[in-house]
Protein backbone atom coordinates (compact mmCIF):
# COMPACT_ATOMS: atom_id res chain seq x y z
CA UNK A 1 0.00 0.00 0.00
CA UNK A 2 1.53 3.23 -0.62
CA UNK A 3 1.51 6.25 1.56
CA UNK A 4 -1.50 8.01 -0.19
CA UNK A 5 -3.64 5.21 -0.12
CA UNK A 6 -3.10 4.53 3.63
CA UNK A 7 -3.66 8.56 4.28
CA UNK A 8 -6.69 7.74 2.03
CA UNK A 9 -7.54 4.90 4.19
CA UNK A 10 -7.30 6.34 7.65
CA UNK A 11 -8.78 9.70 6.47
CA UNK A 12 -12.21 10.40 8.40
CA UNK A 13 -14.24 13.35 9.58
CA UNK A 14 -13.63 15.62 13.29
CA UNK A 15 -16.87 13.67 14.64
CA UNK A 16 -15.82 9.71 13.44
CA UNK A 17 -12.64 10.25 14.57
CA UNK A 18 -13.49 11.27 18.29
CA UNK A 19 -15.21 8.01 18.39
CA UNK A 20 -12.47 6.61 19.69
CA UNK A 21 -12.60 8.90 22.73
CA UNK A 22 -14.07 7.44 26.29
CA UNK A 23 -14.63 8.38 29.41
CA UNK A 24 -11.97 8.83 31.71
CA UNK A 25 -9.16 9.39 28.96
CA UNK A 26 -6.56 11.58 28.61
CA UNK A 27 -6.14 13.78 26.01
CA UNK A 28 -3.17 15.18 24.95
CA UNK A 29 -3.28 18.51 22.32
CA UNK A 30 0.66 18.63 22.41
CA UNK A 31 2.08 22.59 22.26
CA UNK A 32 1.32 25.79 20.92
CA UNK A 33 0.40 25.18 17.60
CA UNK A 34 -0.22 21.86 17.78
CA UNK A 35 -3.75 22.10 19.29
CA UNK A 36 -6.59 20.59 16.71
CA UNK A 37 -9.46 23.08 16.00
CA UNK A 38 -12.05 20.98 14.18
CA UNK A 39 -10.66 17.98 17.19
CA UNK A 40 -11.53 20.20 19.76
CA UNK A 41 -14.71 21.32 18.68
CA UNK A 42 -15.76 17.74 17.79
CA UNK A 43 -14.70 16.07 20.93
CA UNK A 44 -16.60 19.65 22.82
CA UNK A 45 -20.03 18.56 20.85
CA UNK A 46 -19.44 14.96 22.70
CA UNK A 47 -20.28 16.55 26.48
CA UNK A 48 -23.42 14.88 27.31
CA UNK A 49 -21.73 11.55 26.22
CA UNK A 50 -18.63 11.74 28.07
CA UNK A 51 -17.30 11.67 31.71
CA UNK A 52 -14.07 12.47 33.96
CA UNK A 53 -11.77 14.05 30.58
CA UNK A 54 -8.60 15.28 30.83
CA UNK A 55 -6.86 16.93 28.75
CA UNK A 56 -3.51 18.17 28.71
CA UNK A 57 -1.72 21.24 26.61
CA UNK A 58 1.15 23.94 26.59
CA UNK A 59 0.94 27.37 25.97
CA UNK A 60 -2.83 27.56 24.73
CA UNK A 61 -3.20 30.44 21.98
CA UNK A 62 -6.36 30.10 21.26
CA UNK A 63 -9.89 29.61 23.50
CA UNK A 64 -10.36 25.69 24.04
CA UNK A 65 -13.87 24.65 22.89
CA UNK A 66 -14.29 21.63 25.21
CA UNK A 67 -14.07 24.05 28.20
CA UNK A 68 -15.59 26.44 26.60
CA UNK A 69 -18.48 24.20 26.43
CA UNK A 70 -18.51 22.95 29.76
CA UNK A 71 -18.17 25.86 31.71
CA UNK A 72 -18.77 24.14 35.43
CA UNK A 73 -15.84 21.78 34.81
CA UNK A 74 -18.39 18.70 34.82
CA UNK A 75 -16.71 16.57 32.19
CA UNK A 76 -13.44 18.11 30.70
CA UNK A 77 -10.74 18.92 32.96
CA UNK A 78 -8.14 21.27 31.71
CA UNK A 79 -4.37 21.06 32.14
CA UNK A 80 -1.39 23.67 31.01
CA UNK A 81 2.60 22.73 31.57
CA UNK A 82 3.19 26.58 30.79
CA UNK A 83 0.06 29.38 31.17
CA UNK A 84 -1.01 31.73 28.31
CA UNK A 85 -3.27 34.41 29.27
CA UNK A 86 -6.11 32.54 28.37
CA UNK A 87 -5.34 29.80 31.00
CA UNK A 88 -3.94 32.60 33.47
CA UNK A 89 -7.85 33.75 33.02
CA UNK A 90 -9.48 30.19 33.45
CA UNK A 91 -7.49 28.90 36.57
CA UNK A 92 -8.75 32.26 38.11
CA UNK A 93 -12.04 30.67 37.72
CA UNK A 94 -11.14 27.67 38.78
CA UNK A 95 -11.24 25.91 35.48
CA UNK A 96 -7.72 25.04 34.50
CA UNK A 97 -4.68 23.61 36.53
CA UNK A 98 -0.98 23.81 35.80
CA UNK A 99 1.52 20.96 35.30
CA UNK A 100 4.80 22.36 37.48
CA UNK A 101 8.16 20.99 35.13
CA UNK A 102 11.37 22.46 34.46
CA UNK A 103 10.50 22.19 30.34
CA UNK A 104 14.07 20.49 29.72
CA UNK A 105 12.27 17.74 31.65
CA UNK A 106 8.58 17.52 29.67
CA UNK A 107 9.49 14.58 27.63
CA UNK A 108 10.96 12.38 30.06
CA UNK A 109 8.12 13.28 32.39
CA UNK A 110 5.77 11.30 29.22
CA UNK A 111 8.41 8.57 29.52
CA UNK A 112 9.08 7.96 32.98
CA UNK A 113 6.07 9.50 34.98
CA UNK A 114 3.08 10.06 32.97
CA UNK A 115 3.92 6.93 30.65
CA UNK A 116 0.76 6.61 29.00
CA UNK A 117 -1.46 9.10 27.05
CA UNK A 118 -4.81 7.30 25.53
CA UNK A 119 -5.21 9.87 22.85
CA UNK A 120 -3.11 12.52 21.37
CA UNK A 121 -4.92 14.61 18.85
CA UNK A 122 -2.43 17.07 17.21
CA UNK A 123 -2.63 19.54 14.21
CA UNK A 124 -0.01 18.95 11.77
CA UNK A 125 1.67 20.19 8.39
CA UNK A 126 0.61 18.35 4.90
CA UNK A 127 2.25 14.88 4.74
CA UNK A 128 5.28 14.88 2.43
CA UNK A 129 6.07 12.12 -0.60
CA UNK A 130 7.48 10.17 2.28
CA UNK A 131 4.59 9.83 4.15
CA UNK A 132 5.71 12.13 7.23
CA UNK A 133 3.78 14.79 8.67
CA UNK A 134 5.63 17.53 10.39
CA UNK A 135 5.02 19.26 14.35
CA UNK A 136 5.71 22.65 12.77
CA UNK A 137 6.43 25.64 15.64
CA UNK A 138 5.19 22.73 18.21
CA UNK A 139 8.06 20.35 18.30
CA UNK A 140 9.16 20.46 22.56
CA UNK A 141 7.67 17.43 24.05
CA UNK A 142 4.82 16.59 21.02
CA UNK A 143 7.20 13.63 20.16
CA UNK A 144 7.43 12.10 23.68
CA UNK A 145 3.52 12.21 23.56
CA UNK A 146 3.26 10.21 20.22
CA UNK A 147 5.63 7.88 21.65
CA UNK A 148 2.98 6.91 24.82
CA UNK A 149 -0.21 7.39 22.85
CA UNK A 150 -2.21 4.50 22.51
CA UNK A 151 -4.02 6.50 19.97
CA UNK A 152 -3.01 9.21 17.46
CA UNK A 153 -5.20 11.21 15.38
CA UNK A 154 -3.42 14.19 13.29
CA UNK A 155 -5.60 16.97 11.98
CA UNK A 156 -4.19 18.28 8.42
CA UNK A 157 -3.65 21.87 7.91
CA UNK A 158 -1.94 22.36 4.86
CA UNK A 159 -1.35 26.29 6.12
CA UNK A 160 1.60 25.20 8.83
CA UNK A 161 5.28 25.74 7.56
CA UNK A 162 7.27 22.78 7.86
CA UNK A 163 9.78 23.10 10.36
CA UNK A 164 13.33 21.48 9.41
CA UNK A 165 14.96 19.50 11.96
CA UNK A 166 16.86 18.89 14.11
CA UNK A 167 14.96 15.77 15.28
CA UNK A 168 11.66 14.53 16.34
CA UNK A 169 9.96 17.28 14.04
CA UNK A 170 7.83 14.68 12.00
CA UNK A 171 5.46 11.89 12.39
CA UNK A 172 4.98 8.90 9.70
CA UNK A 173 1.72 7.89 8.93
CA UNK A 174 2.45 4.46 9.93
CA UNK A 175 2.41 5.44 13.52
CA UNK A 176 -0.93 7.54 12.79
CA UNK A 177 -4.62 5.93 13.31
CA UNK A 178 -6.83 8.64 12.08
CA UNK A 179 -6.11 11.94 9.65
CA UNK A 180 -8.56 14.87 9.41
CA UNK A 181 -8.30 17.39 7.47
CA UNK A 182 -8.88 21.35 7.93
CA UNK A 183 -7.71 24.53 7.18
CA UNK A 184 -7.65 26.52 9.77
CA UNK A 185 -5.58 30.09 10.87
CA UNK A 186 -2.41 30.41 11.84
CA UNK A 187 -2.35 31.96 15.24
CA UNK A 188 0.09 34.99 14.94
CA UNK A 189 0.99 36.84 18.17
CA UNK A 190 2.90 39.71 17.50
CA UNK A 191 4.81 41.26 19.90
CA UNK A 192 3.98 43.65 22.61
CA UNK A 193 5.02 47.10 21.81
CA UNK A 194 8.49 48.43 24.49
CA UNK A 195 7.35 50.44 27.11
CA UNK A 196 9.95 53.40 28.23
CA UNK A 197 11.03 50.55 30.81
CA UNK A 198 12.03 48.39 28.56
CA UNK A 199 13.90 50.58 26.69
CA UNK A 200 16.22 51.70 29.27
CA UNK A 201 16.53 47.86 30.64
CA UNK A 202 17.58 47.09 27.05
CA UNK A 203 19.93 49.98 27.42
CA UNK A 204 21.66 48.22 30.33
CA UNK A 205 22.13 45.06 28.68
CA UNK A 206 22.78 45.27 24.96
CA UNK A 207 26.31 47.07 25.35
CA UNK A 208 27.52 43.66 27.85
CA UNK A 209 26.82 41.56 25.08
CA UNK A 210 30.11 40.54 22.75
CA UNK A 211 30.47 39.83 19.27
CA UNK A 212 29.28 36.13 18.36
CA UNK A 213 27.41 35.89 21.56
CA UNK A 214 24.73 32.66 21.25
CA UNK A 215 21.31 34.32 22.14
CA UNK A 216 18.35 33.21 24.30
CA UNK A 217 15.31 35.36 24.25
CA UNK A 218 12.18 34.34 26.85
CA UNK A 219 8.49 34.51 26.11
CA UNK A 220 7.87 38.30 26.45
CA UNK A 221 7.90 41.86 25.05
CA UNK A 222 11.50 42.95 26.40
CA UNK A 223 13.19 39.69 26.02
CA UNK A 224 12.33 40.47 22.21
CA UNK A 225 12.35 44.23 22.19
CA UNK A 226 15.87 43.50 23.05
CA UNK A 227 16.67 40.91 20.36
CA UNK A 228 15.28 44.04 17.96
CA UNK A 229 17.72 46.32 19.71
CA UNK A 230 20.98 43.45 18.84
CA UNK A 231 19.49 43.48 15.29
CA UNK A 232 19.90 47.39 14.98
CA UNK A 233 23.38 47.17 16.82
CA UNK A 234 26.94 47.07 16.02
CA UNK A 235 27.05 43.31 17.18
CA UNK A 236 28.68 40.94 14.57
CA UNK A 237 28.30 36.79 14.17
CA UNK A 238 25.44 36.50 16.79
CA UNK A 239 23.99 32.42 17.24
CA UNK A 240 20.75 31.55 17.92
CA UNK A 241 19.63 28.55 20.63
CA UNK A 242 16.96 29.13 22.27
CA UNK A 243 13.50 27.68 23.15
CA UNK A 244 11.50 29.88 22.12
CA UNK A 245 12.15 31.42 17.72
CA UNK A 246 10.40 34.81 18.35
CA UNK A 247 9.97 37.47 15.52
CA UNK A 248 13.88 39.16 16.59
CA UNK A 249 16.07 35.99 14.79
CA UNK A 250 14.10 37.00 11.93
CA UNK A 251 15.08 40.93 12.41
CA UNK A 252 19.03 39.89 13.93
CA UNK A 253 19.04 37.48 10.75
CA UNK A 254 17.57 39.84 8.16
CA UNK A 255 20.15 42.75 9.61
CA UNK A 256 23.13 40.23 8.95
CA UNK A 257 24.00 39.97 12.55
CA UNK A 258 22.32 36.44 13.15
CA UNK A 259 24.86 34.19 10.90
CA UNK A 260 25.28 31.61 13.49
CA UNK A 261 28.86 30.95 12.96
CA UNK A 262 30.26 31.30 16.24
CA UNK A 263 28.14 28.07 17.95
CA UNK A 264 29.96 25.02 19.66
CA UNK A 265 26.95 22.78 18.01
CA UNK A 266 24.94 23.37 15.43
CA UNK A 267 27.19 25.67 13.40
CA UNK A 268 25.42 27.68 11.10
CA UNK A 269 21.72 26.63 12.32
CA UNK A 270 19.63 28.65 14.45
CA UNK A 271 18.14 25.85 17.17
CA UNK A 272 14.85 25.86 18.66
CA UNK A 273 12.16 24.33 20.16
CA UNK A 274 8.70 25.99 19.13
CA UNK A 275 8.01 29.18 17.42
CA UNK A 276 5.28 31.71 17.93
CA UNK A 277 4.94 35.06 16.83
CA UNK A 278 3.91 37.13 13.37
CA UNK A 279 3.32 35.30 9.86
CA UNK A 280 6.64 36.64 8.41
CA UNK A 281 8.44 34.41 11.09
CA UNK A 282 6.79 31.64 10.59
CA UNK A 283 7.18 32.29 6.49
CA UNK A 284 10.59 32.56 7.51
CA UNK A 285 10.72 28.90 8.83
CA UNK A 286 8.96 27.49 6.16
CA UNK A 287 11.03 24.68 4.85
CA UNK A 288 14.57 26.97 5.92
CA UNK A 289 17.32 24.57 6.20
CA UNK A 290 19.37 27.22 8.56
CA UNK A 291 16.50 26.79 11.56
CA UNK A 292 16.69 23.44 13.29
CA UNK A 293 13.53 22.21 15.34
CA UNK A 294 14.55 20.48 18.34
CA UNK A 295 12.72 18.81 21.34
CA UNK A 296 13.15 20.61 24.95
CA UNK A 297 15.20 17.81 26.07
CA UNK A 298 18.15 19.17 23.56
CA UNK A 299 17.23 22.55 23.60
CA UNK A 300 17.02 23.14 27.30
CA UNK A 301 20.00 21.01 28.46
CA UNK A 302 22.37 22.96 30.23
CA UNK A 303 25.10 20.17 29.01
CA UNK A 304 24.12 21.82 25.42
CA UNK A 305 24.11 25.03 25.37
CA UNK A 306 27.01 25.66 27.66
CA UNK A 307 29.04 24.18 24.48
CA UNK A 308 28.49 27.48 23.24
CA UNK A 309 30.85 30.29 24.41
CA UNK A 310 29.46 33.73 25.33
CA UNK A 311 26.12 32.05 26.06
CA UNK A 312 23.06 34.28 26.97
CA UNK A 313 19.94 34.28 28.44
CA UNK A 314 17.32 37.01 28.29
CA UNK A 315 14.04 36.27 30.30
CA UNK A 316 11.62 38.20 32.47
CA UNK A 317 10.65 37.74 36.25
CA UNK A 318 7.57 39.23 38.45
CA UNK A 319 9.50 40.07 41.69
CA UNK A 320 13.03 39.21 42.80
CA UNK A 321 13.67 39.23 46.84
CA UNK A 322 16.67 40.41 48.48
CA UNK A 323 18.24 36.74 49.00
CA UNK A 324 18.30 36.54 45.24
CA UNK A 325 15.35 34.29 44.56
CA UNK A 326 13.43 35.19 41.54
CA UNK A 327 9.54 34.69 40.85
CA UNK A 328 8.92 34.21 37.69
CA UNK A 329 5.30 32.31 37.62
CA UNK A 330 3.52 33.36 39.99
CA UNK A 331 1.90 36.49 42.41
CA UNK A 332 1.79 34.82 46.06
CA UNK A 333 -0.48 31.90 45.34
CA UNK A 334 -2.66 33.48 41.83
CA UNK A 335 -0.64 31.47 39.16
CA UNK A 336 0.62 33.76 36.75
CA UNK A 337 2.74 31.92 33.83
CA UNK A 338 5.31 29.17 34.55
CA UNK A 339 8.64 27.63 34.76
CA UNK A 340 9.41 27.16 31.42
CA UNK A 341 12.77 27.58 30.33
CA UNK A 342 14.11 29.65 33.14
CA UNK A 343 15.62 27.71 35.03
CA UNK A 344 17.30 25.46 31.92
CA UNK A 345 18.89 28.70 31.30
CA UNK A 346 20.04 30.69 33.72
CA UNK A 347 21.50 27.45 34.59
CA UNK A 348 23.46 26.86 30.98
CA UNK A 349 24.13 30.48 30.26
CA UNK A 350 26.17 30.68 33.25
CA UNK A 351 28.31 27.21 32.44
CA UNK A 352 29.23 28.26 29.06
CA UNK A 353 32.58 30.60 28.87
CA UNK A 354 31.91 34.14 29.21
CA UNK A 355 27.78 33.19 29.51
CA UNK A 356 25.61 35.50 31.21
CA UNK A 357 22.18 35.09 32.37
CA UNK A 358 19.70 37.75 32.80
CA UNK A 359 16.97 37.94 34.43
CA UNK A 360 14.63 41.41 33.91
CA UNK A 361 11.95 43.44 35.66
CA UNK A 362 10.62 46.72 36.02
CA UNK A 363 11.87 48.04 39.38
CA UNK A 364 8.38 48.71 40.84
CA UNK A 365 4.28 48.99 39.35
CA UNK A 366 1.32 50.71 40.68
CA UNK A 367 -0.86 49.00 42.98
CA UNK A 368 -4.64 49.09 40.87
CA UNK A 369 -6.10 49.31 44.56
CA UNK A 370 -4.34 52.08 46.34
CA UNK A 371 -1.88 53.73 43.44
CA UNK A 372 0.87 53.08 45.77
CA UNK A 373 4.32 52.85 44.10
CA UNK A 374 5.72 49.10 45.38
CA UNK A 375 8.91 47.61 45.00
CA UNK A 376 9.55 44.43 42.32
CA UNK A 377 12.53 43.68 44.76
CA UNK A 378 10.94 42.88 47.71
CA UNK A 379 12.89 41.65 51.45
CA UNK A 380 11.00 38.29 50.69
CA UNK A 381 8.55 36.37 48.36
CA UNK A 382 4.79 37.04 49.30
CA UNK A 383 3.34 33.78 51.06
CA UNK A 384 2.92 31.76 48.33
CA UNK A 385 5.11 32.86 45.98
CA UNK A 386 6.48 30.25 42.92
CA UNK A 387 10.32 30.19 43.23
CA UNK A 388 11.41 29.95 39.74
CA UNK A 389 15.65 30.28 39.90
CA UNK A 390 16.61 29.62 43.11
CA UNK A 391 19.04 32.23 44.74
CA UNK A 392 22.19 30.05 44.20
CA UNK A 393 21.00 29.74 40.69
CA UNK A 394 20.68 33.48 39.95
CA UNK A 395 22.95 35.46 38.25
CA UNK A 396 22.29 39.20 36.78
CA UNK A 397 19.07 40.59 37.74
CA UNK A 398 18.43 44.00 36.01
CA UNK A 399 15.90 46.83 36.48
CA UNK A 400 15.64 50.63 34.54
CA UNK A 401 18.15 51.41 37.32
CA UNK A 402 21.14 48.82 36.97
CA UNK A 403 22.55 45.54 36.55
CA UNK A 404 23.07 43.55 39.91
CA UNK A 405 25.46 40.47 39.70
CA UNK A 406 24.95 38.23 42.54
CA UNK A 407 27.07 35.46 41.40
CA UNK A 408 29.18 34.04 43.89
CA UNK A 409 28.28 37.04 46.31
CA UNK A 410 27.40 36.84 49.99
CA UNK A 411 23.82 37.70 51.55
CA UNK A 412 25.20 41.25 52.54
CA UNK A 413 26.26 42.01 48.67
CA UNK A 414 23.53 39.90 46.84
CA UNK A 415 20.93 42.56 49.28
CA UNK A 416 23.33 45.59 48.74
CA UNK A 417 23.54 45.04 44.59
CA UNK A 418 19.33 44.47 44.39
CA UNK A 419 18.89 47.55 46.60
CA UNK A 420 20.77 49.72 43.89
CA UNK A 421 18.51 48.91 41.89
CA UNK A 422 15.20 49.32 42.95
CA UNK A 423 12.93 52.12 42.51
CA UNK A 424 14.98 55.10 44.68
CA UNK A 425 12.12 56.03 46.44
CA UNK A 426 12.07 52.16 47.98
CA UNK A 427 15.50 51.73 48.77
CA UNK A 428 15.18 53.11 52.71
CA UNK A 429 12.82 50.44 53.32
CA UNK A 430 14.34 47.64 51.50
CA UNK A 431 16.99 48.67 53.90
CA UNK A 432 15.10 48.69 56.83
CA UNK A 433 13.91 45.34 55.92
CA UNK A 434 17.51 43.85 55.39
CA UNK A 435 18.42 45.09 58.60
CA UNK A 436 15.69 43.12 60.32
CA UNK A 437 17.02 39.94 58.59
CA UNK A 438 20.81 40.21 59.37
CA UNK A 439 21.81 40.81 55.29
CA UNK A 440 22.70 44.48 55.63
CA UNK A 441 26.20 45.02 56.04
CA UNK A 442 26.08 47.55 59.51
CA UNK A 443 29.67 49.25 58.89
CA UNK A 444 28.63 49.36 54.38
CA UNK A 445 28.21 52.55 53.37
CA UNK A 446 25.14 51.66 51.16
CA UNK A 447 27.46 52.61 47.83
CA UNK A 448 27.26 49.71 45.51
CA UNK A 449 29.75 47.79 46.90
CA UNK A 450 27.55 44.34 46.18
CA UNK A 451 27.96 44.94 42.73
CA UNK A 452 24.72 46.38 41.80
CA UNK A 453 25.71 48.79 38.89
CA UNK A 454 23.03 51.13 39.55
Amino acid sequence: MSYAEEYRKKLVSPEDAVKVVKSGDWIDYGFGHTKPIALDKALAARKDELKNINIRHTLSLTPQACVEADPEGEVFTYQDWHFSGYSRKLHDKGRCYYHPMIFRNQPLFYKKSIKSVDVAMLRVTKMNKDGYFNTHMGNAAVRAAMDVAKKIIVEVNPLLPWAMGGRDEVVHISEVDYVVEHESKVEAIPPAAPTEIDVKIASHIVPMIPNGACIQLGIGGLPNYIGTQLAESDIKDLGCHTEMLVDAYYHMYQAGKLTNKKKGVDKKKSAYAFAAGSQFLYDWIDLNPSLASYPVSYTNAPHVMCQHDNMVSINACVEVDLFGQVSSESSGPRHISGTGGQLDFATGAYMSDGGMSFICCNASYKDKKTGETKSRIVPTLPAGSIVTVPRTQAHMIVTEYGVADLAGKSTWQRAEALINIAHPDLRDGLIKEAEKMNIWRKNGNGNGNGNGKG
